[in-house]
């Protein structure tokens, strides 16, 4: 499985007289510090976005061709789905004209997309396989939103320790 890096920056400008807007004189010591962290971690979240074209000559017996496909599909895909386990919606969906040679509108094309996305891979692929009509158009895998919340508390926990340590021993000096 891919991983990502999450990582945070912490910096600190210390200065160790008053700031140069609370005294005539220009500051002559000035101390920089900085800290950061950083943690691979698995990514848990699948995408799968399926998709379908249709073509004909009136754009509402496009329209409502898609609309029938990505019902059907999506009814199907619901029955399987299981919170965080695996969520389905419908995604994009557009009809557009199609030009002949002469410039003049020869026809329509459309298309229209459901979305399949959570941590369970098997569920989510099996679930694709039965939707026949629809083929896949995009898969990833991304961390989901309490793996990313997570992750980043701890990267912001790691960057701050390392930030103290480092003002302890200036302090030291």
């Amino acid at each position: 499985m891919n991983r990502v890096v999450v990582s945070a920056f912490l910096a600190f400008f210390a200065l160790t007289q008053a700031p140069a807007w609370a005294q005539a004189a220009p500051v002559q010591q000035q101390i920089s510090l900085s800290a950061s962290g950083h943690v691979e971690a698995p990514q848990d979240w699948l995408t799968v976005r399926m998709g379908l074209t249709r073509e004909g000559a009136d754009a509402a017996t496009v329209q409502n061709q898609l609309k029938a496909a990505i019902d059907a599909a999506l009814t199907t895909a619901r029955a399987q789905a299981r919170s965080r386990q695996m969520e389905v919606r419908s995604g994009a969906f557009g009809v557009s004209p199609r030009y002949g040679r002469d410039g003049k509108i020869n026809g329509w094309q459309g298309s229209a997309e459901v979305v399949l996305e959570g941590s369970d891979v098997a569920l989510i692929t099996a679930t694709a396989g039965k939707l026949p009509t629809l083929t896949v158009n995009s898969m990833g895998f991304s961390l989901s939103r309490e793996a990313r919340r997570q992750l980043e508390s701890e990267v912001q926990a790691q960057a701050i320790e390392r930030f103290r340590a480092r003002a302890a021993e200036v302090t030291k000096a």
